[in-house]
Order: structure tokens, then C-alpha cells, then sequence
């Protein structure tokens, strides 16, 4: 999804509070977005790293692993919006969170309008050229792409992919190794659509598998009833 285009968002809820959760989380979905939530720091990891989110909610002050790290660990490979959603009155922990790496926070108590507002502003600016780590071109193999401009290339050759297998292949690649399910795959390549049809992926990921087996790359393996991966080796035609 694009901030101007009205579709459903992935969105990861992060706070030791589940009241907050639950009121964070009934505020967007009110809206129309997807949320996915998490209690812990370490949970907001794997949660990310499973779900590919578009925008991370975040609370600051947790047990264990705080909000200030989760933002850093993110940012290792990773430039999607972070919002702080903060109690903090203190306004070096907020300063603390933006050195970091977080776009935005909003102080609670918040109001719906506000954001979604601040919500539709970081995604503005990503989509203008927010600069981070994952600007650089990501690699599995020979296979390098650039997700700033959609494009793939193997061995400096590139790949003509259409945008929707293109989406594909970048969740495969940021999966790094691991299995894509179906349903995250789905959101992946039809970002705007709030029940994208199962029955679209197939054809679409077989076409990419197409396109990356004859440049030579790395290509989708099924993983049967549960999704596809990425192997960090050469296709080859069988």
C-alpha cells in the first residue's frame, strides 16, 4: 500500500500493556488495517521477521528487550515506518528513540485522527526517499534487488519482472531463507486488497519462477500446504 491509495496496511502492535493493545489495535483496524500484534520486545522481533509489516506501533518502555533496541534491530535491515507510542514525559527518551532510527512518536493519551494522520505522514515520506540500510540492493546468490527503483538482477543482468512479481520475490528475498506462507505472500504482491484470491499466487509465482530460472538465479521452492522459500543457490532448469 501507497499513503494515498486506500488499502489495508500490515500493521505491528507493540506494548506490554494488553489493554493498550487491544485499544491500539481495535483504532486502526478500524480503519481498514491488518494488525499484528506483539507483548515483548523479543515477540516484536519474530513477529516483524514473520510478518513483514508496514508499519511498526511501538511502546518504549518494556521488560526486557525496550522499544529503543527493537527500533535499532530493525533498522539493520529494514527501512519500514516506526511510530514510538510513548508515555514518556521525559523528552530525552524521545530523543533517544529518533537517534535510533523510529520516523515518528506520539505522546499517550492519543486520538484515532492523530494517528492515522502520523501514520499516513511517515508512509509519505518513505515513499519519497527516506534514506536507510535497506536502500542498498538486497542479495540471495546472484540474484541483487533494488527496492527503491523494483528492480532484479542476476549477475548484473537484469530480470523484466512486473511489479506484483516483483513485490513477490522481495518478500522472498527478506524472508532470507526462511518459508513465506501463503497468506503473507498474498499481502505481499496484492498490497491493496483486502481478501486477495489464493488462487492468484500460483500462476504469478510460477511465472517468476520462469523468469528467475532462465537468467540463472536463485528460485521459489514450495513448501506444500504452507508456502514457498528462496534457496541461496543457482536455478537450474530442472
Amino acid at each position: 500500500m501507497t499513503a494515498g491509495d486506500g488499502g489495508a496496511l500490515r500493521i505491528l502492535v507493540v506494548d506490554d500493556d494488553p489493554a493498550m493493545v487491544g485499544a491500539i489495535s481495535a483504532l486502526v483496524g478500524s480503519a481498514g488495517h491488518h494488525v499484528v500484534t506483539a507483548y515483548d520486545g523479543d515477540a516484536a522481533l519474530r513477529r516483524f521477521e514473520d510478518e513483514t509489516p508496514d508499519v511498526i506501533l511501538l511502546d518504549l518502555a518494556m521488560p526486557g528487550l525496550d522499544g529503543v533496541e527493537v527500533v535499532r534491530r530493525v533498522r539493520r535491515s529494514s527501512r519500514v515506518p516506526i511510530i514510538v507510542l510513548t508515555g514518556e514525559t521525559d523528552e530525552l527518551a524521545k530523543v533517544e528513540a529518533l537517534d535510533a532510527g523510529a520516523d515518528d512518536y506520539v505522546t499517550k493519551p492519543f486520538g484515532r485522527q492523530e494517528l492515522l494522520a502520523r501514520m499516513r505522514a511517515v508512509l509519505r515520506r518513505g515513499e519519497g526517499g527516506a534514506t536507510s540500510i535497506a536502500e542498498a540492493p538486497l542479495h540471495v546468490g546472484a540474484l541483487a534487488l533494488d527496492i527503491g527503483l523494483y528492480r532484479a538482477t542476476v549477475d548484473g543482468r537484469e530480470v523484466g519482472l512486473t511489479k506484483t512479481e516483483f513485490l513477490l520475490l522481495a518478500a522472498l528475498v527478506q524472508a532470507r531463507g526462511r518459508v513465506v506462507p501463503h497468506a503473507r505472500l498474498l499481502a505481499a504482491g496484492w498490497p491493496g486488497e483486502r481478501d486477495p484470491d489464493p488462487q492468484w499466487l500460483k500462476p504469478h509465482v510460477a511465472r517468476l519462477r520462469g523468469k528467475l530460472v532462465a537468467a540463472g538465479g536463485p528460485v521459489p521452492a514450495s513448501v506444500r500446504g504452507v508456502g514457498y522459500r528462496l534457496a541461496d543457490e543457482d536455478a537450474s532448469p530442472g
